[in-house]
């Protein structure tokens, strides 16, 4: 029986409330998440970084604790030991950021029945490239060519005129859809709203890695030279590399643009006091989607042994709501576009279809 207090002609059930607030925080408390991060630190300001912020959401908004793990190196055994680590220590709850974790995902989750784990941007499988998603794994995706639609647009209308160029680290498909996306939005700005953009093959290419911040910096200073305005640089370490060199010709007076990727990173386009050369970023909400798998676990609604999609219309992709290097008039016609592209008005193809590759 609900004991209840009466104060002011109000009936307050308080135990009721109490018990619910207790249960609330008690399942927030015993749930301890876990991540082991990719190449690269925590503070990466692009994969490793947009997830553990989700993870910190969570653990302030729902209580819950958390932990990450950097391995000693990036292959499965060294993944394999630091998901092994934190399961051993309580974190039965486990997010990695990357496609480098599908194959060591798909022996946690057989060696670990009892740990949940959510592998972004990727699917678990041993090897083969068989999608095997256990019912204690949730795989997320995110429609990268929309983000990259949506940063191309906004880049091309503010940039008016002029060549831009693509820098990818690995050849792989979301880097790829990134690619792919961006020459459609570009494209898009030209045809419907008489932007004069030009996009040309030696302009658009993959480094080939996620580390080697000194061939990024090479290659955007190439681009530079060539009289490139803005660079959309998808590539991690790579990308960060293309950010310096830009950093560096601002500093000295020069244009130098680069599209961000992953998170917003226009703090880490910084150059002086607070101006930044990140004209925009094509953003996939990583920290929403960590935080939002961690939220349906607290719930008992953990999606296991499925494949979520993030895209424009769940809000899981996009550029960031304000950007000082955007205008007005830029900004509130971007919001428009991507309202269409949100209700299916615009569709952006994941394929390259002719474009450049």
């Amino acid at each position: 029986m609900k004991r209840i207090r009466r104060l002011g002609g109000r009936v307050f059930l308080v135990a009721a409330l109490a018990c619910m607030a207790f249960g609330s925080a008690a399942a927030g408390a015993a749930l301890k998440v876990g991540m082991v991060t990719d190449a690269g630190t925590i503070d990466d300001k692009s994969f490793n970084q947009g997830t553990w912020e989700g993870v910190l959401k969570a653990e302030k908004e729902l209580g819950v604790q958390v932990k990450y793990l950097k391995p000693g190196g990036t292959t499965e055994a060294d993944y394999l030991k630091e998901i092994g680590n934190l399961y051993d220590a309580g974190y039965r709850f486990i997010v990695t950021p990357g496609f480098k974790f599908e194959t060591s995902i798909h022996k946690a989750q057989n060696k670990y029945p009892n740990g949940k784990f959510v592998l972004l941007d990727g699917t678990p499988h041993k090897g083969d490239y068989a999608p095997e998603v256990g019912e204690n794994t949730v795989s997320i995706f995110f429609a990268e060519h929309e983000a990259g639609f949506m940063a191309g647009f906004a880049s091309a209308l503010q940039l008016k005129e002029g060549p831009v160029g693509f820098v990818g680290g690995m050849e792989i498909p979301p880097v790829q859809k990134f690619n792919w996306g961006f020459q459609q939005g570009v494209a898009f700005a030209n045809e419907r709203y008489g932007t004069k953009i030009t996009m040309t093959p030696e302009n658009f290419v993959y480094q080939g890695s996620f580390d080697n911040v000194a061939a990024g910096q090479q290659l955007a200073a190439s681009m530079y030279d060539r009289g490139v305005r803005a660079i959309f640089a998808a590539a991690g370490g790579v990308g960060v590399g293309v950010i310096n060199e830009a950093k560096t010709r601002a500093a000295s007076g020069k244009e130098a643009w680069v599209i961000g990727v992953d998170v917003d990173q226009y703090a880490e386009g910084i150059y002086d006091g607070q101006k930044s050369i990140i004209l925009t970023s094509a953003m996939k909400r990583i920290d929403q989607a960590a935080y939002d798998l961690i939220k349906t676990e607290l719930e008992g609604k953990f999606p296991g042994g499925r494949t979520l999609i993030f895209n424009a219309a769940n809000n899981g992709v996009g550029i960031p709501v304000r950007n000082p290097n955007l205008d007005e008039k830029t900004q509130r016609t971007a919001d428009e576009i991507f309202a269409k592209l949100q209700a299916g008005g615009i569709v952006v193809a994941a394929e390259q279809k002719g474009l450049i590759k």
